[in-house]
């Protein structure tokens, strides 16, 4: 598990109904290969976030599938169509099994 891995996100505080509203996503990852080694030669396991995904109370919002030569920090801006008030769940699955989250709430205004 990548220790400093950050997820940070932008979600508006309210929307109308029936709104669609502008998401930013980013996660704070090294993003390893798996190809680099160390001061003492050992080779630096592979740790490269492969997935992310974002759900509006249960639905999902996006299924993002990340290649490999994805850059370090990925980051992600999309719109959502905000029909009630609840919460945004953002997850980012990384290949060496962690899973990173992040919850963010929006109202109904």
């Amino acid at each position: 598990m990548a220790s400093d891995a950050k997820p940070r996100v932008k979600v508006p505080k309210s929307a109308k109904a029936g709104e669609v509203v502008v998401i930013k996503a980013l996660i704070s990852h090294k993003m390893e290969s798996g190809q680099r080694k160390d001061s003492s030669g050992n080779v630096i396991p592979r740790s490269i976030i492969n997935r992310f995904t974002c759900d509006l109370n249960g639905a999902n919002v996006v299924d993002v599938a990340i290649d490999p030569a994805v850059s370090t920090n990925p980051y992600f801006e999309f719109t959502a169509k905000v029909d009630a008030a609840g919460e945004f769940k953002f997850t980012w699955y990384d290949d060496d099994g962690s899973v990173y989250e992040d919850v963010k709430p929006i109202e109904i205004a």
